[in-house]
């Protein structure tokens, strides 16, 4: 098993599976480049980082969204799964980006532009879902009440 060094701002040198960078062939929207790779520093938590392997700026926040949203579901027509290559829905890990803020209830997470990623691969696709917002509260306001007063 070979390695590769990733560079990066955040969290220095990091070395990673060669066959754990995911190519992005027609890249992520709004962002350069085209091979990434997971990084989580604690495997407990429910957050990872989609770094750059190009940019050592560039790295997003993603979620397993089932994590915090238990009705999610990706809806892509057939074609768009046969031109992605798609074959397996149960083999294809799920990911979704993370807006950060400042306070808790602002933390959103973007279900309208999932990142499907299997086999080294990875492609960012729009869900096709009605209820697939933009940005939806990881953390409700009665949520982050709860936190707060314990």
């Amino acid at each position: 098993m070979s390695a590769v060094t990733l560079d990066s701002t955040r969290f220095g040198a990091v070395q990673i599976a060669a066959e754990s960078v995911i190519e992005f062939s027609n890249g992520l929207i709004g962002l350069g480049g085209s091979r990434y790779a997971l990084l989580t520093s604690d495997a407990g938590s429910p957050f990872a980082w989609l770094h750059s392997m190009e940019d050592a700026d560039v790295a997003l926040p993603v979620t397993n969204p089932w994590l915090f949203f238990s009705e999610f579901a990706v809806d892509l027509s057939d074609g768009e799964a046969e031109r992605l290559g798609v074959r397996d829905p149960n083999a294809t890990d799920v990911w979704v980006t993370v807006r950060a803020a400042s306070r808790l209830e602002d933390f959103s997470a973007n279900l309208r532009a999932p990142i499907l990623v299997w086999n080294g691969k990875g492609h960012q696709v729009i869900n096709e879902a009605q209820n697939a917002p933009v940005r939806a509260p990881l953390f409700p306001a009665a949520m982050t009440e709860q936190v707060v007063a314990a």
